[in-house]
């Protein structure tokens, strides 16, 4: 069993409603320390939204949405085993 921490127990409250609301975006990979997979995120939905009228955006936040769903959903020994420790990057 993992140590837990106030602070990490806020990662994943954080992360899993920046991932609804913003989850295009990649807010909820730059709240976990992912910066890579975010600045992929975040061009993707600012280019690729642009040159396909947003389509690229609505499939990214379907992506965050389903992403901070499941980070709430998960007990928080389960979030910092898997994307604390392990660095689960993407679903």
């Amino acid at each position: 069993m993992t140590n837990l921490s106030p602070s990490q127990a806020n990662k994943q409250v954080t992360a899993g409603f920046g991932g609804i609301i913003l989850g295009a975006l990649g807010v909820h990979k730059f709240i976990l320390g992912y910066t890579t997979e975010g600045v992929i995120m975040l061009t993707l939905a600012i280019v690729g939204g642009y040159f396909t009228y947003g389509l690229t955006s609505l499939i990214l936040q379907l992506l965050g949405l389903i992403e901070g769903m499941t980070y709430l959903n998960m007990t928080s020994e389960n979030f910092i085993q898997t994307y604390i420790v392990n660095k689960r990057r993407w679903l």
